[in-house]
Order: structure tokens, then sequence, then C-alpha cells
């Protein structure tokens, strides 16, 4: 007999999609704990092993019927990019909008923090006129400020230092990819760098095995339980998913960028590399990729992966997210 229910008030693996089409309803969202619910939302930390499993549950209720939730009718969420964006911005304008709300999207040049105006003052403003407040930039500290001083929920979508809305997304696809993270084991393989540390912070949180493979030089500091190493090899035997990142961002000079290439060459997610992991399992990248370089274009678009899933469900898990932040 089928478990599944027709109105989807939980997700379970293997159970059909509801409809998408519904009718915007008031939002079902269990009213959290001031001991569940952070204030802000700056490395995932701040999330307990129940509110990050109760987020997770959440999303995918969102992702099957996603415009369920009015959470931010009337209200405005200020997104401040000061880095280029193509997943970030879409995901969060068009995952606003879904619930109701009005993302109101400001560039760096647009603002007079490009004028010397202080972080500070920044944060007043914004409060007094939005629910919460995104900010992608690099300087973690940035972050840091505008959450000290803003009376609203700050979001990071991106520092140099952590991604944790990145990290949402992941675990929500290995949701759907293996119906529990109970057990689950990801091999990181690559460059240790933001994405990888948001995967180690929220995973150890999640419950996930996490392995993080690396060049000398390329690797993160130990942070949260995660098993680092430098063979490649090692890191994917047996598990479930394998993920990877970019080799070389805009901000590297020629020089460097081809020390990178050398030294990650070893760390290509091929499907060669993937056969070692368990059968089954699913390659996983956080985009944009270069095929060619950290993985082949016979893996990106081929069966084996979830990548475009896990593109998609960055929108799903940040309304979850900004449902969390924002309820009364």
């Amino acid at each position: 007999m089928s478990t599944c229910s027709a109105t989807r008030p939980t997700y379970t693996p293997g159970c059909p999609a509801a409809d998408r089409s519904g009718d915007r309803k008031t939002s079902t969202v269990t009213e959290p704990t001031t001991a569940t619910r952070p204030r802000h939302f700056l490395t995932g930390g701040e999330l307990s092993a129940d509110a990050l499993g109760g987020l997770i549950d959440r999303a995918l209720e969102l992702k099957a019927a996603p415009y369920s939730s009015d959470a931010l009718a009337r209200r405005a969420v200020a997104l401040i990019f000061q880095r280029p964006s193509t997943r970030t911005r879409v995901s969060f304008e068009a995952g606003i909008a879904e619930l109701g709300g009005h993302p109101m999207t400001l560039r760096a040049e647009e603002t007079q923090l490009t004028r010397g105006e202080s972080v500070r003052d920044t944060a007043h403003v914004l409060s007094r006129h939005v629910a919460a407040i995104g900010i992608r930039t690099g300087d973690h500290g940035f972050a840091e400020e505008l959450a000290r001083y803003a009376t609203v929920p700050v979001i990071n979508m991106l520092t140099a230092e952590h991604h944790p809305c990145q990290a949402l997304a992941d675990l929500m696809t290995l949701r759907e990819a293996l119906g529990s993270l109970e057990g689950a084991t990801v091999a990181y393989v690559g460059d240790g760098n933001n994405v990888a540390r948001s995967l180690a912070v929220l995973g150890a949180i999640a419950g996930v095995r996490v392995r993080i493979a690396a060049p000398s030089g390329y690797q993160l500091e130990p942070v949260s339980g995660a098993e680092l190493t430098d063979d490649p090899r090692a890191a994917v035997t047996g598990a479930d998913a394998i993920y990877t990142d970019v080799w070389v961002s805009m901000n590297d000079d020629p020089q460097s960028a081809a020390a990178r290439r050398r030294a990650l060459a070893p760390y290509r997610l091929d499907d060669a590399l993937l056969d070692l992991a368990r059968p089954g399992a699913v390659a996983l990248h956080c985009l944009p990729a270069h095929p060619g370089e950290e993985i082949t274009a016979e893996v990106l678009y081929g069966p084996r992966q979830r990548i475009w899933e896990q593109a998609e469900n960055r929108r799903h898990a940040q309304k979850a997210l900004l449902e969390l932040l924002t309820s009364a």
C-alpha cells in the first residue's frame, strides 16, 4: 500500500511530486521556537541538527508545491551583490517572488557603500525597510558587521570563507538522491575553498560523513570533523556522492591559474574516479563548471550526476530558510 499523501504534508522518498501549479495559500511552516530559529545565517553553524533537518523537510515540501507559501507577502528582501552571480541571484529572486515577496536587488555601485557610507549605517537603513538582507561579497567580516548592526536577519549568499546556502541545497539534493542523509558519505575533490568548508560545517550537523581531498597548499584547515586527505581515490572509495568545484576563479592571475591547474589535475572528476564510489553514487558540482578541467563533460552532462537538480534546489532550500528566519 502506498504511503504517499495526496497533500504531501511531509516528503516521502519515492512518492510522486505534488502539483506545482496550486493556488497560493497561507504558509504551513511550523512555528519555530527561539531555540531553533537563528537570528542570522552566516556560516550554517547557527543551525541545530533538528532545525537543519526540519529546514530540509520544508524545502522538499516547497519544491513539491512552490506556490504554497505566502510567508513574505507584502514584504521585501534586500539582496546586496558585491560579486557577480547567476544561480544565487536567480534562485533568491525567484524564490522570494514565489513566497509573495519583493526581491530588492542592490548592486555594489548602486549603493552609498561605494561612496563611503558605513556598513553600520547601511544596516540601520535597510533594517527599517525590509524583512531580511542577503549579502554576496568577498570579505566575510563585511557580512559579520552587517549582521552585528542589522535588526532583521542577514543571510550569507557567499563570502570568501563560507557558502552556506549552497550547502543547504547540497544536503537537500543528497536527501532526494539517497532517500536519507543518515550514514551518507560525501567526498569533495579539488580546491579546499568556501564551498568545501560549508559542506563540512553543515554536513557535520546533518550527520553526513565528509571527506575532502586536496593537494598540499590547497587543503582546508581542520574543520567540523571533516576527513582531510591528499588522495582523491581514497576519498571517493565507497562514497555516496563525489563533489567538485572550479579550480580557477576570475580573480586568479594567469601564472597562479596555471599553477592551480597543474596541482589539481589529479583531482578531476571523471567516470574513472566516480567508478570508485559505491554503485549508484552521484556527481555534484556547485557551478559554474569548466568541462575538461575539474569535471569531464561526460560526467557533467551524463546520467550519473544530480548537478542541475542541485542548482534548482538552491531556490527551494533558500525559501525554507527565509521562512525560518522571518517567521514572527
